[in-house]
């Protein structure tokens, strides 16, 4: 039972009592759903609280001492929670929650197969199976058994169509299981049944999205929104399809309506930037823009789509302002870092252009070109030792890779270390001959030389 505005005397006279010491009766039935409200609310102090006086005034009570085993496995101690369960069930071997408890710690204990058994035997014991057909699919979803997990959604959704959460969760399966078709069969099934179901609606047309089918995706999300139209998550999906038809001004017109119906979102601030990008619209683009970043600055695509904006316009100075105020925020996103060397070195700041290659290597990108711009800065600094350092580092990612063994034997001859030279140039020449320009458009001193022009000649 849960309490409503007309209904919530027991607890109103819990809490009095909670603050005057004064300790008054309740019945078990009313201990239990102040419990489940705090439990609920996710106050587990007051639910502690609520467990310990029910059961000095009802200690015989089993729903009770279930409340209380619930708590020591969210607690983690699973031990104490074990030991209460076996006395529960020497007293009532057929509640079906005790079974449903013990499935619990042997999943707290990852030990998913034994609360699948368990599960399956609580539900020759109950009325109640939607829970426990739920149960059993997450469980089977830990073990990553999709068809399994799959099987018991469904089995859900035949107890109940309105069943969302277990909507989406057999969504998530037949997607991991790659099985669009399948899907929109089963929810096309699931819509013959229940015609204005908008959850139903709107996964339909995510399933035509992906599969790129956008004439029905839409058609799917205009459903969903004359089944409810309220529902904000399906005007964003139709705006997302709007985009890829490029109607751009429809897509505007459905990403604004979310902005009436909810408080804005980053996301649907990011795509109307997008949009009047697209339609040339610059100023309100920027405008959206700087609202996306203002609404979350931690999301990275709003700073980039900014960045973005004002690199295409070559307002290089511009985007390195909010790349850098970017950075400030989120200093280990590598995006950021790349950006900010992109920029430097179109600026001719070299030095900086290297450090931010520097850091976004440090950072885990390691693309081939990442690895070939940083050298190449390294060798325009005059620091050629630092630059074969950082080459032979990037041979390790890409061994047998002719752009980098051409740059390393130009670096070494240029240091008169020649046998270092030889080898790498012989590596260079072997891997991919094409690539042999770089010797003389990096290193035109070295070009020259006769030796390196025999050994270009014999290949």
């Amino acid at each position: 039972m849960e309490f409503s505005p007309n209904n919530n005397l027991p607890l109103t006279k819990f809490e009095s009592m909670l603050k005057t010491n004064h300790v008054l009766f309740f019945d078990s039935e009313e201990f239990e759903n102040i419990i489940h409200h705090y439990l609920t609310l996710g106050k587990v102090s007051l639910a502690k609280k609520a467990i310990k006086l029910g059961l000095q005034q009802h200690p015989d009570s089993i729903n009770l001492r279930l409340f209380k085993v619930e708590i020591f496995v969210f607690e983690d101690k699973l031990k104490e929670a074990d030991i209460l369960l076996n006395e529960l069930y020497e007293l009532e071997p057929h509640n079906d929650e005790i079974y449903i408890q013990k499935a619990n710690i042997f999943s707290k204990k990852d030990n998913h197969k034994k609360a699948i058994h368990v599960l399956k035997q609580a539900l020759e014991l109950t009325d109640d199976v939607q829970d426990i057909y739920s149960l059993i699919g997450m469980e089977y979803l830990f073990l990553d058994k999709f068809e399994d997990a799959k099987y018991y959604f469904m089995k859900c959704m035949e107890e109940d169509t309105e069943d969302y959460s277990a909507l989406y969760n057999m969504i998530y399966c037949f997607e991991f299981l790659d099985q669009q078709d399948e899907a929109i069969e089963y929810l096309n099934s699931l819509l013959n049944k229940n015609p204005y179901s908008e959850v139903a609606w709107h996964q339909l047309g995510k399933q035509y999205y992906a599969l790129k089918e956008y004439t029905k995706a839409l058609t799917s999300f205009d459903f969903a929104i004359i089944s409810d139209d309220t529902f904000v998550g399906a005007y964003l999906e139709k705006g997302k399809v709007l985009e890829k038809l490029k109607r751009y001004e429809d897509a505007l017109e459905s990403y604004t309506l979310t902005l009436e119906l909810d408080d804005a979102t980053s996301f649907a601030l990011l795509r109307i930037g997008q949009c009047y990008e697209k339609l040339n619209q610059d100023d309100l683009a920027i405008q959206y823009y700087k609202k996306t970043i203002k609404e979350d600055p931690l999301l990275d695509k709003g700073w980039i789509a900014i960045i973005k904006f004002y690199n295409k316009k070559q307002n290089y100075k511009k985007s390195l302002y909010y790349v850098n105020k970017a950075i400030n925020i989120d200093s280990e996103n590598v995006s950021f870092w790349k950006f900010y060397a992109q920029l430097n070195f179109r600026l001719n700041f070299l030095e900086e252009a290297e450090r931010g290659y520097k850091k976004a290597l440090e950072l885990g990108n390691y693309e081939l070109e990442t690895w070939l711009v940083r050298g190449d800065i390294l060798l325009k600094l005059g620091e050629p030792q630092a630059a074969i350092y950082n080459f032979i580092q990037a041979s390790e990612f890409y061994p047998e890779n002719a752009e980098i063994e051409y740059r390393l034997a130009g670096l070494y001859f240029s240091l008169n270390e020649t046998e270092k030279g030889e080898y790498h140039l012989k590596n260079g020449l072997c891997f991919n001959t094409e690539y042999a320009f770089i010797i003389e458009e990096l290193f035109p001193k070295v070009y020259k030389k006769r030796l390196i022009k025999n050994l270009l000649k014999s290949k």
